[in-house]
């Protein structure tokens, strides 16, 4: 058997044969652990060989897809790589999401088996969930499996072949199943090498089900590192862990820090250990990355990109201080370019349409081609990008600043306003602790923004008086038309605020 080193410097290795390495030449060292178990990689690498051949007991073929609707644990990793053992594709869900949206998922891709832990089963009872349900509770689950000992039948697996299955969060429609290979997971894993993940403690603090999640979660265990799962996030216990740990490395999306940093008694936490911290899906607000950067020791560093892949950039927030208003420069080989709205490519120092393109790219939209079709541009020699939905512009340094998502780029008396800018001055007003701002239909102007911010605890000011500073410091076309105080701004498990909530909320107030 090649041993990890050997098929971490290859040019391609699958994660459960590096898992299996791992285990032999370190079997007695922790793999995963939660609030319930931990488990070393000599006994993890037999529990998912177990769980991979009572999957091919019960039919489950390469290229079928695995559900799991589950909070972060031991046994949910475990089936995750006995899928991708027998060439399956993992197919993650979100709890978070309806039970026809989680039952139209499970349909979407055609799961066979759909893997659920004792919270969900409750709440999918009544689901119209075609697969056979395995239960994730410890003694359903063992009674599941077949005898301890048992190994799957060896499988061929290709980088092309599918390796997971993540669906969109479906907050601009219904979810899309985004295909993500081997090859592409490969990638990720290969240009870790510097980031330590070796010899990592990696505290997991967001759902496993999230493309986010899994860029942290994957190379810890294809480095040989340890994975500390939290089925669910809260600030203090989060540092509980890491004291207890001696965490090394994590990814927090930047809401995540927010209330991390926000903790009164921060500072008595001892963080020493930390080397490697990351962040990603949401935007980072530069004030806040300074505030890590100042209380938090070890590298911070924010990768900007897709689920389905394009093009990432990378902003080393420690060694460029000067630059955390952006979100880095393309990482070494990404291309990632501006277009406009006739698919032309911009000059450089100009506004554009973000596309990316790397050898980390989804394959495709799971039974979709027409969405695919739409979500790609191709340069004049013919090379695929993918669209990404933001609005960009490069510095004289080649560093991208985001301007905003096109989809919620407001139009108002033929100007576009960029709800990033005003959210930027909104949330320097002391009486706010956090805001966003939308583009709601406006006879006069086609659309208006409209702000939504949550006060700061014990402040009283009054939302007309907030509007009217903030607005003062606008230009004329930037305008707030009116301002709403609530208690806390919708937002998914990965922290992006759900805008589209908010205008179906106020749309039918004013109704």
């Amino acid at each position: 058997m090649q041993t990890a080193s050997d098929l971490l410097a290859g040019d391609f290795a699958t994660l459960p044969d590096l898992v299996r390495a791992h285990a032999a030449r370190q079997p007695d060292k922790t793999a995963v652990a939660d609030d319930a178990e931990s488990i070393a990689y000599g006994p993890f690498d037999a529990r998912i060989d177990r769980i991979a051949a009572t999957l091919q007991h019960h039919g489950v073929r390469p290229g079928q897809a695995v559900a799991i609707v589950a909070a972060a644990s031991v046994d949910y990793a475990a089936v995750f790589m006995a899928a991708l053992r027998i060439g399956a594709l993992a197919a993650p869900i979100a709890p978070s999401a309806t039970p026809d949206a989680i039952a139209g998922m499970i349909a979407d891709c055609g799961a066979p088996i759909a893997f659920l832990d004792t919270v969900n089963a409750a709440v999918l009872t009544d689901a119209g969930i075609a697969a056979t349900r395995v239960a994730l509770e410890p003694a359903a689950f063992e009674g599941w499996l077949l005898p301890a000992g048992a190994v799957p039948m060896p499988v061929a697996i290709a980088p092309s072949d599918g390796f997971n299955i993540i669906y969109s969060s479906g907050t601009t429609g219904k979810p899309k199943g985004i295909v993500q290979s081997h090859a592409m997971r490969w990638q990720h894993l290969s240009r870790n090498a510097a980031a330590g993940f070796d010899c990592a403690v990696t505290i997991v603090a967001t759902p496993l089900y999230s493309n986010t999640t899994l860029v942290c979660f994957l190379p810890t265990l294809g480095w040989g590192g340890t994975a500390v799962l939290m089925a669910k996030f809260d600030a203090r216990r989060y540092l509980e862990l890491a004291v207890e740990h001696r965490a090394t490395h994590t990814m927090l999306v930047p809401v995540q820090y927010q209330r991390i940093m926000a903790l009164p008694d921060f500072g008595a936490f001892d963080l020493s250990a930390f080397r490697f911290k990351t962040s990603t899906s949401a935007p980072f607000a530069a004030a806040l990355k300074a505030d890590v950067l100042a209380r938090w020791p070890g590298i911070l560093v924010e990768y900007y990109g897709m689920t389905e892949g394009g093009g990432s950039c990378a902003l080393n927030c420690s060694a460029h201080p000067d630059k955390l208003h952006t979100v880095g420069q393309p990482m070494p080989g990404h291309d990632i370019r501006l277009i406009d709205d006739e698919g032309r490519e911009v000059a450089h120092g100009q506004t554009g349409e973000v596309v990316g393109r790397s050898p980390a790219m989804m394959t495709g939209y799971f039974g979709r081609d027409g969405a695919t079709r739409e979500a790609e541009w191709r340069d004049a020699d013919g090379n695929r990008f993918i669209r990404h939905g933001d609005i960009g512009r490069f510095d004289a340094d080649g560093f991208l600043t985001l301007m905003d998502r096109k989809k919620d780029l407001i139009i108002s008396g033929g100007f576009n306003i960029y709800p990033v800018d005003l959210e930027a001055v909104l949330a320097r007003h002391p009486a706010v602790a956090d805001c966003t701002v939308v583009g709601m239909p406006s006879q006069a102007w086609g659309e208006t923004p409209v702000g939504f911010y949550v006060p700061e605890p014990g402040m009283t000011d009054d939302p007309e008086a907030i509007r009217a500073w903030v607005n003062a410091q606008l230009g004329k076309t930037q305008r707030i038309a009116e301002l709403h105080a609530i208690d806390e701004l919708p937002r998914s498990a990965i922290g992006k605020v759900l805008k589209r909530d908010l205008r179906d909320w106020l749309l039918g107030t004013v109704a």
